[in-house]
Formats: structure tokens, C-alpha cells, sequence
């Protein structure tokens, strides 16, 4: 390899970087908690007008309301009108602090110390739409005429209940027929060293919350109560030991955990009247929402077939599972972390959900590729600072897989 090629990725390298980081801090400096974007957007959208791209701002939610019914802005940007569309997918809105005190600097006061870039949202995901942005200004820079469409889709109800955000806008998107062909989605998503994993699925979570109803009464006299504790004791063991599933060559198989479990008036002697269980299955795409909810009717119908006590239980479906195989999608990530990186990755389902299990339905072919996890929703988040310019290389090295060939 020459030395002027050399030096020339070098500078490639250090523009990449400054750029990313300085976008990074930016981000950073604002308190977006979810569902408050705090200007992020209209930041980035300045930027990318600049870059060609027409900007649209979408509102859902209600400007009066707190909580899950506030208004939430949302961002879809895009330049070029053929196919294919590559989207950028990304949230501005961060998970609360907790104590500030326990930070060991200030969560948005950007903070570079140890090699290390601190802040909140430092990992997930700002500087991930930071890389983003810097990538798509590079590219269009490099290549104003381009083949198909590049797109960005940033939300602000990511970190919230995920009602008025990513969904609202594929909503609208699909109602004007407006397709999205490639999705990366910015999530923190390796694990030691950047790109050594990406993730090409997610597991479907569905969530439950049971209530078993029996009758108060005095703990001398059980024959005059109906206890729902010792009611639903038989049937929550079966429930955790069942085997949903066996998972496949992408997924493991299908976990149930059971995450709360409240009953009890606060007296030793008095028989509670009902018991609250929260659970959740994180499902593969070996079974179904439909399987897994008759299969745990099947056993507390089982169960409760002779009992005085009656149970309930109220669904919640949080995402479909989904799956990207390998291919043009795929191995265009690949390719990029491999040419930036030296790294040779690896596909991943495991984790939480993201807005990905919005985007999949649509037919679009979804991966998330990030930073480190290490820290995400932590105290004392933070990313290193060298990887930043990495990332935006690499997502500049997709742009160029995928839409110069």
C-alpha cells in the first residue's frame, strides 16, 4: 500500500472523527429525557438540508398531555426518489439519570476523560446518529448523484411506551406508500470491540399481567376464604418450567421470566382477596403471540378447574420477532466494519427489542449496528471516543455497498 494512500485514509480518518465528535457533543449538551427531544432534531435536520435532503417533521400525541400521551416529535428526512431507500434509524430521547450524584461527571455535560466519551446517551444512541449524520454528509459530498434514496428516521419515543414514535411515522409512510428497501438502525449493538457483533433479528416480547381473584378471610378460618396465592402457585410452576419452544439456527429458544408478583393486605393474619403477577415471553419465530397465549390458558384453565378463585390476564404484545438473512443488507455491514476494522462479525438476535420490529413488517431488510452496550442505560454512560470516526466510516462504507454498485 502506498504512502499517499496511506496518508489519505489517515485524513480520511481524523475528518471522520472530529466531525462525529463534535456532533456527539452537541447532542449530548441536551437533556432530551424521552419523550422531550430538546432541539436534537431540529439540529440535525438543519444539517441535513444542507446535505439535500427534504425534512419532515411528524407530530403524534397530545401537546397538553404528560406521559405516554405526549406529543412526540419525530424527523423523516430523505434525498433522492428512486429505489433503493436506505434508512438511518435512530431516537434522540435518553432514559432518565437517576441521582446525578452517583455520575462521575455531570450526565450532560459531555465529558472526554480516559479515552472515554461521557454523557447521557453517549452509548445509545446519539453518537450513533451522530456517525449517521457525518456518513450521509460525507457520502452525498463524494457522490451528489448517487443511485436510490438515502433516508433518516429519528424519533423521540424510543425510550418511552414507543406509541407515538417510529410506528406512527411507518404508519404514515405505508399510508402514502412510501417504502423503506434497507433499514440500520443505530442501536449500541456490539459487545468487546466495535462491529464484532450486529444484530439481524430481534425475539418477539409479549407481555402478561395476571390476576387471580379469591376471597378475603381470617388465616384461622381458610374454609370460609378462597386464598389466590395458593391458587396460582400450581399453575406458575408449570408455567416457568414449560419448554415453549426450541428455538432455531438464529433464535434461542423462547424464555419466559416472571418479573413481579404482589399480593397481601399488609396483615400475618388476613387472606389476601387477589394476587398481581407480571410476566413476559421473549419468543422466537418458532412459535407464535397466538400459541403462546392459548398454551397458558390451556394450563391455568388446568389448573383453576376446581378452584374457587378465577384468574385474568391482560396481554400485551411489545413486537413481533423478525429476521434479516444473510444477504445484500448483511454483507454490506460486513464488509464495511471488516474494511475499518480488521473485525469479523458476528449475527446476532439476542437482547431487548428496538424500533427495528416496526420497520421489519414493512418488507424492509432491518440490521442494528452501534457502539458498545457496555454501559447503556447505566450510570456513568459513555462510549470510546476512538470509535467514534470509526463508526461514521463504516456507515459511509454501506452507503457505498449498497447504492455505487
Amino acid at each position: 500500500m502506498s504512502d499517499s494512500h496511506n496518508r489519505s485514509s489517515a485524513s480520511q480518518q481524523t475528518t471522520h472523527q472530529q466531525e462525529t465528535l463534535d456532533l456527539s457533543i452537541a447532542l449530548l449538551e441536551r437533556p432530551s429525557v424521552t419523550p422531550d427531544d430538546d432541539g436534537c432534531q431540529d439540529m440535525l435536520s438543519a444539517r441535513l438540508e444542507q446535505a439535500g435532503f427534504d425534512c419532515e417533521f411528524m407530530y403524534f400525541g397530545d401537546r397538553k398531555q404528560s406521559g405516554e400521551h405526549a406529543e412526540v416529535k419525530n424527523l423523516w428526512a430523505r434525498r433522492g426518489t428512486s429505489d433503493p431507500v436506505i434508512c438511518f434509524a435512530g431516537h434522540t430521547d435518553v432514559v432518565p439519570t437517576g441521582d446525578e450524584k452517583n455520575w462521575t461527571y455531570p450526565p450532560f455535560t459531555p465529558t472526554i476523560a480516559d479515552g472515554y466519551l461521557w454523557a447521557r446517551g453517549a452509548a445509545d444512541m446519539k453518537t450513533g446518529i451522530a456517525a449517521f449524520t457525518v456518513a450521509a454528509e460525507r457520502f452525498v459530498a463524494n457522490h451528489p448523484e448517487h443511485n436510490g434514496s438515502i433516508a433518516f428516521l429519528i424519533t423521540s419515543d424510543e425510550e418511552g411506551p414507543s406509541i407515538n414514535g417510529t410506528v406512527k411515522v411507518i404508519e404514515t409512510l405505508e399510508a402514502r406508500q412510501e417504502k423503506i428497501t434497507y433499514c440500520l438502525v443505530g442501536e449500541p449493538s456490539s459487545t468487546d470491540t466495535l462491529g464484532d457483533i450486529i444484530k439481524n433479528g430481534r425475539r418477539g416480547s409479549l407481555g402478561a399481567e395476571l390476576t387471580v381473584t379469591g376471597k378475603q378471610g381470617h388465616v384461622a378460618y381458610p374454609h370460609l376464604a378462597s386464598n389466590p396465592i395458593h391458587a396460582a402457585m400450581s399453575a406458575l410452576a408449570e408455567l416457568t418450567s414449560t419448554a415453549w419452544d426450541n428455538g432455531n439456527d438464529y433464535f434461542p429458544a423462547t424464555s419466559l421470566q416472571i418479573s413481579n408478583i404482589n399480593g397481601g393486605t399488609g396483615a400475618t393474619n388476613v387472606i389476601p382477596e387477589t394476587l398481581n403477577v407480571v410476566f413476559n415471553f421473549r419468543f422466537s419465530t418458532e412459535t407464535t403471540e397466538d400459541e403462546l397465549k392459548a398454551k397458558t390458558h390451556a394450563i391455568f384453565d388446568k389448573h383453576f378447574a376446581n378452584s374457587k378463585a378465577s384468574y385474568d390476564i391482560h396481554w400485551k404484545l411489545s413486537g413481533q420477532p423478525f429476521l434479516t438473512p444473510e444477504g445484500k443488507l448483511v454483507s454490506a455491514c460486513q464488509n464495511a466494519i471488516k474494511k475499518v476494522t480488521d473485525v469479523d462479525t458476528t449475527l446476532s438476535t439476542s437482547g431487548g427489542t428496538s424500533d427495528g420490529r416496526f420497520i421489519a413488517p414493512t418488507g424492509a431488510q432491518v440490521v442494528e449496528l452501534g457502539v458498545r452496550n457496555a454501559t447503556i442505560h447505566q450510570v456513568d454512560e459513555k462510549v470510546e471516543v476512538d470509535d467514534l470516526g470509526k463508526l461514521a466510516q463504516i456507515y459511509e462504507g454501506i452507503l457505498e455497498n449498497l447504492l455505487l454498485d
